[in-house]
């Protein structure tokens, strides 16, 4: 029935790798079926048969749709099925989008649909990598022109040893956590996290994962001459030359003027004329003009400013290739808000508003890996005003959500764990002037946000981004800290955060079809030392330490442990004691099956009235300890003592005094402050004390 089925094995990691071709969805241009492991994706490309008419962009949409019966789960929810795709889902999405979309060709205009299933999961073999490596074979082997085949590989460090796509018992450990994806010559993208990795031993890593990624691509090369198709031809969209030609030549010198400036919206008010003059003086002799006049000032401007940087060594801006914009700082800016960080670089703007809440308000996950909650959120926000857009607010995109997810990556290893800082935190960054490396600006901003709230970080982190053009020739040159035009007309957006110590998080986009190893050094050693003067000169000048405590809006915490036997005596039946411990303290209680107790409330002596009943319930006496206690009751065979908050015991007449004692009241009165020693408990689990033996 399938005749042109084939099945393609090889050894990846020490996992065996398994593509299938020519069994399921053969409608599509491309498919196939890719197991690793246990891990299976179903990866299909298509495009339309026509390019999209009135668009000067490839209309490219990827895909990654996790199916939570690839992990034995029903999902959550009134109606019990997939509904949006899920945080994570997003960024693996964007993950591949980045390397596969710099090698379409410039001037394609058709539809093209990578959708990648997620149907099974081996927790040891990553869906993100498999579905990378079968979005790679799947549009390799179609009929859809594409400059591939890229391979993925997820690196580890685990201690101090670099692993290749680990495990998930090394994953828990590893220091790294490092996305790959490369051609048979060049890198094409690199995505990671990382617990303050050095430069040298993150370059070696990313060059590890070039090496097994270049055998991966000899297996797939060969799928390729066995079952790839020839490409489609299409209709080039790419601009009349001699147009583009007399045009510029007719408003080169004009446009030079309009973008020699460090002000945005001058360069933008500069160049609507010049738009207009062009579209009234060459719409009769070229009538699609209208249609094709942002596509064609896109090109102008970039071979201008690309010249620049390349011949002139100039930034529109003045600045040298190695000069960041100037940098401001501030913290405290609203008053009722836990934290605030305001952190600003040239005419980007991002203001970060810290907010602390119980362990109980932590987001709670429902996706196909085994996290199910996270306790530190970061959301980014950027809305049109930012731009100088008129547009309504709507919710976050893709791009938002993977902003936020950089920044929150990038903090992740400075924060403090849960026993020395018991509280969930939510950061949100509001763009509020956007001109380049917002997503930079924010984990700055994010920085100044939690030491102005009292978090206490293990070290300021800052980021910052890099730049590059490439020549024809193969020569090249790197900038500092792009701004939104460079990053427009550039080759790379190279970002990376970090310590003094070492890196934290990294993300590159491309618009060229890879980085050689020589640049990707460069890039490392050029934010290395942006990101060390931004720290030194700017964020701790704003604020040379946390604060020492949180805000007096923010909630007050108490962690304490307790035995878990001793779980049930706290909530108490149906939960009358635990309710009643809130009812008369104001507190928020809660508590975790290992016997952690984190304690919230307005002010520290609310918290600390409720951490003393609990400890009272909780207390165990130990047998020939002494205690301070008050006489609570007299009975004709001895006294009642509190020697501890809630907890009381018995003195039999004999314990009372060292001599015989014919009456009880002859020794102690009700009220009466007494020392006791614990005996013990006997069989009926009575508290037995003594008086006269307290001070032996």
């Amino acid at each position: 029935m399938f005749e042109n089925y084939k099945v393609f094995e090889y050894t990846y990691a020490g996992r065996p790798l398994k593509i299938e071709v020519g069994k399921v969805a053969g409608l599509a241009n491309g498919s196939c079926m890719i197991s690793y492991g246990e891990t299976v994706i179903l990866a299909c490309a298509t495009a339309s048969a026509a390019p999209r008419d009135g668009i000067d962009f490839l209309p490219l949409s990827v895909d990654y749709d996790e199916k939570m019966y690839s992990v034995g789960k029903i999902p959550g929810g009134y109606l019990k099925r997939e509904g949006k795709p899920s945080e994570k889902a997003v960024l693996t999405s964007r993950v591949i989008d980045r390397p596969v979309r710099p090698l379409f060709p410039k001037d394609l205009r058709n539809d093209v649909a990578l959708s990648l299933t997620v149907m099974s999961v081996d927790p040891d073999c990553s869906p993100e990598i498999t579905a990378m490596i079968g979005a790679s074979v799947a549009l390799s082997i179609s009929d859809i022109p594409w400059n591939g085949p890229i391979g993925g590989a997820f690196m580890g460090l685990v201690d101090g040893e670099i692993v290749v796509n680990p495990t998930l018992e090394q994953r828990k450990k590893s220091d790294l956590e490092l996305t790959v994806a490369a051609s048979a010559g060049k890198v094409v993208m690199i995505e990671a996290g990382a617990n303050e990795v050095d430069d040298d031993t993150m370059f070696a890593a990313i060059m590890k994962a070039h090496e097994v990624i270049k055998d991966l691509l000899v297996f797939i090369d060969g799928i390729i001459a066995e079952v790839g198709k020839p490409k489609f031809s299409y209709p080039s969209c790419e601009l009349d030359h001699e147009m583009f030609d007399e045009i510029f030549a007719y408003c080169e010198e004009r446009v030079m003027e309009a973008l020699d400036t460090d002000d945005k919206n001058v360069r933008d008010a500069r160049m609507q004329p010049i738009e207009e003059d062009i579209k009234a003086t060459f719409i009769e002799k070229y009538p699609d003009l209208s249609f094709q006049l942002p596509e064609l000032i896109y090109k102008i401007q970039k071979k201008i400013v690309r010249r620049w940087l390349i011949n002139d060594k100039k930034r529109v801006d003045g600045r040298r290739m190695d000069e960041i914009r100037p940098l401001a700082a501030e913290v405290g800016i609203l008053p009722r808000t836990h934290g605030t960080g305001l952190f600003t670089r040239g005419q980007t703007q991002v203001l970060t508003i810290a907010t602390l809440g119980t362990l109980s308000e932590s987001q709670k996950l429902d996706g196909i890996d085994d996290e199910d909650s996270k306790r530190y959120m970061h959301h980014y926000n950027m809305p049109g005003y930012s731009t100088g857009e008129a547009k309504a607010m709507r919710s976050p995109g893709r791009r938002e959500i993977g902003h936020g997810a950089l920044a929150e990556r990038s903090l992740v290893p400075v924060l403090p764990s849960v026993e020395e800082f018991p509280y969930a935190i939510r950061l949100v960054s509001e763009v509020v002037s956007s001109n380049g490396s917002t997503s930079q600006a924010s984990v700055c901003g994010s920085t100044l946000a939690l030491m102005d709230a009292g978090v206490p970080i293990k070290a300021p982190v800052a980021g910052i981004s890099c730049g590059l053009i490439t020549e024809e020739d193969g020569s090249w040159t790197t900038m500092i800290d792009i701004q939104g035009l460079e990053d427009f007309y550039g080759d790379m957006d190279f970002k990376v955060a970090g310590t003094h110590k070492g890196i934290t998080s990294i993300q590159m986009d491309l618009k060229i079809d890879g980085l050689t190893p020589e640049i990707i050094r460069e890039a490392l050693a050029t934010t290395h030392r942006g990101r060390d003067y931004i720290i030194d000169d700017i964020i701790l000048a704003a604020i040379p330490a946390p604060r020492a405590d949180v805000s007096k809006y923010a909630p007050k915490m108490i962690s304490m442990q307790i035995n878990p036997d001793k779980i049930r005596e706290v909530i108490g039946s149906g939960g009358k004691v635990i309710q009643k411990i809130v009812a008369d303290t104001g507190a928020k209680i809660d508590i975790e099956d290992d016997g952690s107790v984190f304690i919230a409330a307005v002010d520290r002596d609310s918290a600390d009235r409720a951490k003393a009943i609990i400890d009272a319930i909780v207390f165990e006496p130990v047998p020939g300890t002494t205690y301070d206690g008050v006489v609570t009751r007299i009975i004709p065979i001895g006294a009642f003592v509190e020697f501890a908050p809630g907890k009381e015991g018995m003195v039999h007449i004999s314990k009372l005094a060292p001599t015989r004692t014919e009456k009880c009241e002859d020794v102690v009165h009700v009220g009466m402050p007494v020392r006791v020693k614990f005996l013990g408990t006997d069989e009926k689990g009575r508290q037995n004390l003594s008086i006269k033996d307290a001070d032996k």
